[in-house]
């Protein structure tokens, strides 16, 4: 399995803040936050009513705990442990990606509906046949080591991602870059679809229209003096001697990097929008209650769960300011699809209906949130539930499912098919959420004959291993947040899904991407999502619901639905 380091994306497990890329679970999946790349100005999507309606300010900033009153040029947010590798489409987990995500800036972002603004790229012309992209940087942009930013370093990203030997998680062959596919095969020594024009302009073009080409294409930039200076073709492993001293365009540099206790950074004199107001951040990454740390001063910005008992505790704390918000995610239940027992579908369908998921993701998490069935957030245009099979939790229906696919119940409750049990074992890292899924999954399994046996890993990093390995039947995961309805949907076309290929499926994904039309993509991911609901290549989870909690003092504070904090970050300062 590739896990997506998206360059946009961002998450938050339970209260720990986790920045940016595919994210990991306990026994539900993450709720999305904070920083990925966020536009300015945006503003949060409110949760219902029953928890927290509108941002809520602080009372008293002179409860303060000294701790946090004698930092005057730091802001320190809790993160899960990222591994090192910080170089944007290189990352090993989402957490890298939150890292990155302060380095690195994009050509291309997007605003609060989830259009696209401009970012490095102060400009774009698109030809009419809707082939050919042509970006206009901004002058006098540098990289954070003084180096100027050009047309010179965005064709050379380009290129390596379409290297033979590249093996990370970002996919810009969904792009179809005119000539890409012959320099992937070495049929070509360059990819004849990217021109240089002049230092600050560079064109591409397809084989045909994409929807997403505008954002994918629009990624981070890599310096080509730094990451390119000992690249040739087929060759890759070098950049991973660069990821713990990244060149970037972001807001802030890296300082220094502490394995599982904090990373520093120091703000980026060359930022193109200017040097960040707050000189110092960190992330701290060290195991321990996030409780403690927000109420003792050790940190100034984390995420909960937006539960009514955990709004009114941190009602209670007066130098905190809240801040509702919803995240265009979804969390799913990976199925190893290369197990027997999963690769049928009627198998799939009864752990679904046999599986309490109302109980496990909204009703123990106070309603803060709600049971998902497509691969789609509700805040996406794309959204849908016509024609959606709720998979209401029904043990009787998933007992005749199993009964009629030949599963019987041996003499000790389980069932079996030609000699082979159903058994489940499920993969999780240690927190509550976790507790509360093992202790009714083992219940509502136990009901239908399916046998459940949970692991449970003390850090994320331990859990994704053993699933790479394959040593797993199910695995709570969420997405990256979601800019695109195609971004929800990649895993199910681009081989990461072990065991799953659908070419009805496949059709689907590039049918929408092949208009621009909302109307015409609606319809067809209507179809699609009716689809995956029926076959069910994951169980889909939930849609969460987080609340910020933050030092009172942080002036600046803004939050995307689709890109989380980063991009206000620069803005952030203490009061």
């Amino acid at each position: 399995m590739r896990l997506k380091a998206l360059s946009w994306a961002s998450l938050v497990i339970s209260s720990t803040l986790l920045l940016s890329a595919c994210s990991g679970g306990a026994g539900t999946e993450t709720t999305s936050s904070a920083s990925g790349t966020t536009p300015s100005g945006s503003q949060a999507t409110p949760v219902a009513a029953s928890t927290l309606d509108a941002p809520f300010q602080a009372t008293d900033l002179n409860q303060l705990p000294d701790t946090a009153k004698k930092r005057t040029d730091t802001i320190i947010v809790g993160l899960t442990d990222p591994s090192g590798a910080f170089t944007p489409y290189f990352h090993q987990s989402g957490y890298d990606g939150n890292v990155a995500s302060l380095l690195f800036a994009s050509l291309v972002t997007v605003d609060e509906k989830g259009l696209p603004i401009a970012d490095l790229a102060e400009s774009w012309d698109v030809s009419d046949d809707e082939l050919t992209y042509t970006f206009h940087l901004r002058p006098n942009s540098k990289f954070s080591d003084g180096s100027p930013l050009t047309a010179d370093d965005v064709a050379f990203t380009w290129t390596i991602l379409h290297d033979k030997s590249y093996d990370g998680g970002f996919d810009i062959f969904s792009s179809q870059v005119k000539g890409g596919k012959a320099y992937t095969e070495g049929k070509s020594d360059h990819i004849e679809g990217i021109k240089v024009i002049d230092p600050q302009t560079i064109s591409v073009t397809l084989e045909k229209p994409n929807a997403t080409a505008l954002l994918t294409l629009g990624s981070e930039v890599l310096s080509k003096a730094y990451y390119g200076k000992d690249y040739q073709f087929g060759k890759l492993d070098y950049i991973k001697n660069l990821h713990s001293n990244p060149v970037g365009t972001g807001p802030y540099k890296l300082e220094k990097f502490i394995p599982g206790q904090e990373v520093r950074f120091v703000a980026n004199e060359y930022y193109y929008k200017g040097k960040p107001k707050t000189e110092h951040f960190i992330y701290k990454t060290s195991e321990g209650d996030t409780w403690q740390f927000i109420e003792t001063g050790e940190i100034d910005f984390t995420s909960f769960t937006a539960t009514q008992e955990n709004i009114d505790k941190l009602k209670n704390i007066p130098y905190l300011n809240l801040l509702p918000y919803t995240p265009s995610t979804y969390g799913y239940l990976q199925l190893n699809l290369e197990h027997e027992q999963l690769q049928e579908k009627e198998v799939r369908q009864a752990i679904t209906y046999g599986l309490d998921r109302q109980s496990i993701y909204v009703d123990a998490n106070q309603g803060a949130g709600a049971v998902a069935n497509i691969p789609a957030s509700p805040i996406s245009w794309s959204y849908t539930e016509e024609g959606i099979n709720p998979y209401a939790y029904d043990p009787d229906k998933a007992n005749q499912i199993l009964d009629e696919a030949g599963w019987a119940k041996g003499a000790d409750g389980i069932r079996e098919k030609n000699g082979k049990k159903l058994s489940l074992h499920f993969l999780g890292t240690k927190s509550p959420a976790t507790d509360i899924f093992i202790a009714v999954a083992k219940e509502n399994f136990e009901a239908i004959g399916v046998e459940f046996q949970p692991e449970v890993f003390a850090d994320f990093n331990s859990l994704v291993s053993k699933v790479e390995s394959g040593d797993y039947d199910v695995a709570s995961f969420s997405t990256p947040m979601l800019t695109d309805p195609s971004d929800g949907l990649q895993q199910f076309v681009d081989g990461e899904l072990k065991g799953y290929d659908n070419p009805k499926v496949k059709e689907l994904y590039n049918k929408g991407l092949a208009t621009t039309d909302i109307e015409e993509r609606k319809a067809v991911y209507q179809e699609l999502y009716q689809l995956l609901n029926d076959e069910l290549p994951v169980i889909f989870t939930s849609y969460k619901k987080t609340v910020y909690a933050y030092n009172g003092r942080i002036d600046g504070l803004s939050v995307s639905p689709y890109r989380g904090i980063a991009t206000s970050l620069p803005e952030w300062s203490l009061k």
